[in-house]
């Protein structure tokens, strides 16, 4: 008799998921961590007057006068990075005015009487008074807020999401895909124990300015791939470990008889889920991944993402710094994006049966790569 043919499973090996907008409302998040810049700023001596939207203003015009002084940094720049300026750049307003008003309270005179001479020695003061050391621990302070934040704030019914994908695929290694600042395994009230490594852009700078110098391009024919090639090859890596344990664990209790008929060969999928079509879906789509693109109901979850990215600057949230050239680049990526989502859900409690239906998907199509 001619042997049986071989079957084909597929299983989730791999389930990578974008957070801001995705696990939690980034909106809620970062304002409440801009509140922390003023209030960590003030306990350091910067006075009372420097609030969250002053940070944001001072971001957006940093970011402009880069674009007009240095437009390679201005596309490249990353968000730890502008950050401190915009940190550094508020402390010395504080300490320039505070100049002024001392010289101008001894010399008996108002500010606005002031020469130019004594104007640019106290900015020139200003300039070398701040501490690197007192910068970096304000965007501690804040980056502690944030995570803080999302653990508050974090879509409650996303740990049910993954007890049940842990329940149903206990192989499975999930990993999150980020290109702001947040790390779930730094979240250990929440979601730290559902995941197994995150991948930040900003840990590799050489393939974040590649792809943000070939979005600024003319022809805008950039993708996102070098940070998702990172994560497949952390996955990779991550499942041979595995596998070697459960090879090690099996031969020991392996019958040396079997009573299958039919081999099997299990192939093994991977799932990206997030809210940006051109990062989450554009990207992850472009080195391989199915997707489940997370177009969530607004009233619910507070999601900001598909607001950002119009080109009315209106309708960006104070805390976004986004410029219309970005916006407008963005459009371009969202379109050609739309033909890659595997599945779309307005609630995340339905991410569960998506990944069952993308694995029936592929075993049906023989959809594998």
């Amino acid at each position: 008799n001619a042997p049986a043919a071989a079957t084909t499973t597929a299983k989730l090996g791999l389930l990578t998921f974008d957070l801001d907008d995705t696990l939690y409302p980034i909106s809620l998040i970062l304002n409440e961590a801009n509140l922390v810049y003023a209030r960590t700023m003030a306990n350091f001596g910067y006075g009372d007057d420097i609030d969250r939207s002053k940070i944001v203003g001072m971001v957006k015009l940093i970011r402009k006068e880069l674009t007009e002084s240095d437009p390679e940094m201005a596309i490249t720049v990353t968000h730890t990075e502008i950050r401190k300026m915009a940190i550094r750049r508020a402390m010395e307003e504080v300490v320039f005015e505070r100049n002024l008003e001392e010289v101008a309270m001894d010399w008996g005179t108002e500010v606005e009487s002031l020469t130019q001479t004594v104007v640019d020695n106290a900015k020139k003061w200003a300039s070398t008074s701040v501490s690197e050391s007192v910068i970096q621990a304000v965007l501690n302070a804040w980056e502690m807020e944030r995570h803080h934040s999302a653990e508050r704030h974090v879509y409650p019914e996303i740990i049910d999401v993954f007890k049940q994908i842990k329940a149903e695929h206990p192989d499975v290694i999930i990993g999150a895909v980020t290109d702001g600042k947040a790390n779930p395994l730094l979240m250990t009230f929440t979601l730290a124990k559902y995941f197994d490594f995150c991948m930040n852009w900003e840990d590799d700078q050489s393939g974040r300015s590649r792809f943000f110098k070939e979005l600024d391009d003319v022809k805008g024919n950039a993708e996102l791939t070098w940070i998702y090639n990172a994560a497949v090859e952390k996955y990779e890596s991550m499942a041979k470990i595995r596998q070697e344990a459960k090879r090690e664990d099996s031969s020991e209790t392996t019958s040396s008889t079997s009573t299958s008929t039919t081999p099997r060969e299990e192939k093994r999928i991977w799932i990206h889920v997030g809210d940006d079509l051109a990062y989450d879906v554009g990207g992850a789509a472009a080195c391989g991944a199915k997707t489940i693109y997370c177009e969530l109901d607004v009233e619910r979850y507070g999601q900001t993402d598909r607001l950002r990215f119009t080109q009315d600057e209106e309708s960006q949230p104070s805390w976004s710094t986004t410029t219309m050239k970005e916006l407008e680049k963005r459009r371009v990526l969202n379109e050609a994006a739309k033909p890659h989502v595997s599945k779309t859900i307005k609630y995340l409690g339905r991410i569960p049966d998506c990944i069952d239906d993308i694995l029936r998907d592929c075993e049906r199509d023989d959809g594998f790569e």
